[in-house]
């Protein structure tokens, strides 16, 4: 009897890829892949989210508009936390729903949460759970607060910035603190101290974190 592996990220992916060419216009494909190039080239900043390092624990605000905490969410439990663009960015959505039916299961049998972080509007994380169907915590990290303290935040170029907007996404809009600054897609694996004890980070904004690598990293918390 034959199983069927579930589908990767990177091979959703790519799919998503296929599905979009041709119908973005040419300049927008020069741009962003340009932007992307930087990125990679610039590569993750040294000392970015290292192991060992306790997750800060600012204020943060759930869908709903009201204030919570990574700590408050974890109950003193270790937990996954994954950090994404917004609502409005494809390779997001593709992480999340992927999360949600492949990761979730696995994570509820060890009691571990989920939790996904953005700097996008308490109404951008109600979008993105409600498109996704995501029982999961996803919550608004107002100027990229715990991002920047984690060394893992980065600016698309001015030509990007334009080309987003002429498409109708208005990073300004979309983030809480009217910026133009997003998280490098990144996962993090946090004892039950709220530690660090693994962390997967991500230049390449197209590129995610398989949820098999997420699994063994949770299953060496012991």
């Amino acid at each position: 009897m034959s199983t069927t592996e579930p589908t990767t990220i990177a091979a959703q992916v790519a799919q998503l890829q296929e599905g979009m060419a041709g119908h973005l216009p040419a300049e927008a494909v020069e741009v962003f892949t340009a932007d992307q190039k930087r990125m990679v080239a610039d590569g993750i900043p040294s000392g970015a989210a290292q192991p060992g390092t306790a997750l800060p624990d600012p204020e943060l605000i759930d869908p709903q508009g009201k204030p919570t905490r990574i700590g408050t969410l974890r109950a003193n439990r270790p937990a996954v936390v994954v950090f994404y663009r917004g609502a409005w960015c494809p390779y997001c959505n593709l992480a999340l729903k992927t999360y949600q039916d492949q990761l979730v299961p696995a994570l509820a049998a060890r009691g571990i949460p989920l939790i996904a972080i953005s700097p996008q509007k308490p109404d951008g994380s109600l979008s993105a759970t409600q498109a996704n169907g995501l029982t999961f915590d996803v919550v608004s990290d107002p100027g990229n607060q715990i991002a920047k303290a984690l060394g893992i935040v980065v600016t698309p170029s001015e030509a990007s910035q334009a080309v987003t907007q002429k498409l109708g996404i208005d990073l300004r809009e979309a983030n809480a603190d009217g910026g133009y600054e997003l998280p490098m897609p990144t996962v993090l694996v946090l004892d039950s101290r709220g530690v660090i004890a693994w962390s997967d980070v991500h230049p390449d904004y197209t590129t995610r974190t398989e949820v098999a690598d997420i699994v063994d990293a949770v299953a060496r918390l012991g």
